[in-house]
C-alpha cells in the first residue's frame, strides 16, 4: 500500500494496510492520496462533473489495483456529524472508499459492510 500526503499537514496514522488487506485482499494494489480541498474539489469536477469538495474519491484502475484520494480538511468539517472522532472518520471513509474499489455502490449492502467493518477495525 502506497500513502502519498500533498496536504500541508500530516494527516494521523491509521491502521489502514490492515483494512485494505481484509476489504480487497492481499493482492490488491492501492494507492492512498491525501489531498486539500482544493485539489480534491478540481478531481471530482474534471473525473465526474461534480463541484463539491468530497471527502474520499475511489477510482478502480484494474481488477486488483486502484486509487484512493482522501480529503483531510472535509473528514475533519464532518466527523462530529456521524459521531466519529476525526482520525475515526477518516478510517471510516478509507472503508467507503475500499468497498467502492471492490465495486459496491451506495445502498443496503454497502451500509451492511460499513457498519460490519468499523466494528471489527474499532472505528470511533
Amino acid at each position: 500500500m502506497l500513502i502519498i500526503n500533498s496536504t500541508i499537514q500530516h494527516p494521523p496514522q491509521l491502521r489502514l494496510a490492515m483494512i485494505a488487506n481484509t476489504i480487497l485482499g492481499p493482492q490488491y494494489e492501492v494507492t492512498l492520496n491525501y489531498i486539500g480541498p482544493q485539489r480534491a474539489q478540481t478531481l471530482n469536477q474534471t473525473t465526474r462533473g461534480k463541484s463539491y469538495i468530497p471527502n474520499v474519491l475511489s477510482f478502480p484502475l484494474t481488477d486488483t489495483a486502484g486509487e484512493l484520494y482522501l480529503c483531510p480538511a472535509a473528514a475533519k468539517r464532518e466527523a462530529a456529524d456521524f459521531d466519529l472522532s476525526e482520525k475515526g472518520y477518516l478510517t471510516y471513509l478509507f472503508i467507503h472508499g475500499c468497498l467502492h474499489l471492490q465495486g459496491l455502490e451506495h445502498g443496503k449492502q454497502m451500509d451492511t459492510l460499513e457498519a460490519r467493518y468499523c466494528d471489527e477495525f474499532k472505528v470511533t
